[in-house]
């Protein structure tokens, strides 16, 4: 197994699917069943996933809402999202535990890094809510928090594309794809990968990120049979 312990960090507008807002059932049942394929090879999994499909805080703060309220919106979209996901693990006879940054303990445990690591032994899917709990900060800036804090082994960033690539391949047909890139050459492309406080934390703690291709069935379990799917970022 290519990977003992990742930190997989999903989009939340990946679970509209074909909507235009809101939670798709299907795509929930998809993505947890293509996370099972792994938890059931033994490999410890960490999430943390976006709200944007519920509400984005920086789009709150140009429609007259304050940016740190926003931000706090947008933290509590991704814990939605977080329970929505848990629901649909569970489903899939997985062991799960939602952790989240802002204390809510009715509904998911608070943040400890002991706890996190402890529930990863012991073979539970572990998803990070609420960001990093501070305004300012994205989910991309809290994956990569959290998976240093947890020792993870990558960053398995999920999108809807194949991986990176010179310029936008849905707008050019001149795009050229990346097998591998430094984050060096990340910065001097203007590529754009996470946003640049995550990536900087990134580069600077050794961690690398692979980008790729969620809704691909199978290309999480391929991933981590050591084939060569999306861009790997690394030194």
């Amino acid at each position: 197994m290519h990977y003992k312990r990742v930190l997989l960090k999903l989009s939340g507008e990946a679970l509209m699917g074909n909507r235009q807002y809101g939670i798709d059932s299907n795509r929930l049942t998809d993505y947890a069943n293509e996370i099972k394929s792994i938890v059931s090879k033994g490999v410890e999994v960490a999430i943390v996933i976006g709200g944007g499909n519920i509400f984005r805080g920086m789009a709150g703060a140009g429609n007259g809402i304050d940016r740190v309220q926003g931000d706090y919106m947008g933290m509590l979209a991704t814990v939605i999202n977080g329970l929505a996901l848990q629901s649909a693990l569970e489903d899939c006879d997985m062991k799960t535990r939602l952790l989240t940054a802002i204390k809510m303990e009715q509904i998911a445990e608070p943040y400890i890094k002991r706890r996190a690591v402890r529930h990863l032994e012991k073979g539970r899917v572990v998803i990070f809510g609420a960001g990093t709990g501070n305004p300012y900060f994205t989910t991309d800036t809290a994956a990569v928090l959290r998976a240093i804090e947890i020792s993870a082994d990558v960053i398995l960033k999920g999108t809807r594309v194949d991986g990176i690539y010179s310029s936008d391949p849905e707008k050019s047909k001149e795009a050229i794809k990346f097998d591998t890139i430094s984050f060096k050459d990340v910065m001097s492309k203007g590529l754009n990968v996470m946003d640049m406080t995550a990536f900087t934390l990134s580069e600077e703690n050794n961690l690398p990120i692979l980008v790729f291709d969620m809704n691909k069935q199978g290309n999480l379990q391929k991933i981590l049979n050591g084939e060569k799917i999306g861009t790997l970022v690394d030194k």
